[in-house]
């Protein structure tokens, strides 16, 4: 496997995300300049990057080896990414570009027709993009590159569980959508919180005596969430 050196660090982090790489695992240089096809400068680069992320941590002795997160850490990215997104949003409602409305407007078209016909093995990956986009066009590269760096990390410290239709997600895309076509930062903020919610509630940790709790405080989330208040907004695909 060859890749460019510039991409190195989003390899490394790919492979940690999806669990190449062991939590407490040792990386060396060496090691990974040759699984990647690179020299060991861009390597260390890369290593430095990760750990400013917080993937990578460096041990006496050990040297760099990917971090093992606390639960805290963990719960922390739920509600940081809970504050976060809707305020992506509501930027994107005030800054998008016309190039952002038509990506925007055709991974909900594709979304919707994916989840009505069940086909749900890109549907993940659509939602990455879709979010992703979205942040892009809230005209703020710091608060794009954070929500972007916020789901790779959640993605790694949780799986999702759950059975959350597809389509009615794909309806909430839709709503938070036509918010931004329309220019209004609030409804976008308002729905977008509340999709967040509903996902965060689908997270299970993958680590951790809190993987148990976790369980049990998503299935206390999901009486709360059958309860609307009245003013809850109405999603409507």
């Amino acid at each position: 496997m060859r890749i460019p050196a510039h991409s190195v660090c989003t390899a490394i982090r790919d492979d940690i995300v999806s669990g190449v790489y062991e939590r407490g695992g040792r990386l060396t240089e060496e090691l990974l300049a040759r699984r990647y096809g690179v020299s060991r400068v861009p390597v260390r680069e890369a290593l430095r990057t990760l750990e400013a992320e917080g993937f990578v941590v460096t041990r006496r002795h050990a040297g760099a080896c990917v971090a093992e997160p606390t639960e805290r850490e963990a719960a922390d990215l739920l509600e940081m990414r809970l504050l976060l997104e809707p305020l992506g949003a509501s930027r994107a409602a005030q800054r998008r570009t016309e190039a952002h409305l038509k990506v925007l407007r055709g991974l909900v078209r594709l979304g919707r027709e994916r989840a009505r016909r069940g086909h749900s093995d890109d549907l993940h990956s659509l939602g990455g993009w879709f979010h992703e986009t979205l942040a892009q066009a809230s005209g703020s590269p710091t608060l794009t590159s954070t929500l972007i760096r916020l789901r790779h990390k959640i993605g790694w410290m949780y799986e999702v569980r759950g059975t959350r239709d597809p389509v009615e997600c794909w309806a909430e895309h839709g709503a938070v959508v036509d918010a931004v076509v329309r220019g209004d930062g609030e409804r976008a903020r308002a729905v977008m919180a509340l999709h967040t919610e509903r996902a965060a509630a689908a997270h299970r940790l993958r680590f951790g005596a809190g993987a148990g709790r976790a369980d049990r405080a998503a299935r206390a989330e999901g009486v709360r969430d059958a309860q609307h208040p009245v003013n809850t907004p109405i999603l409507r695909s």
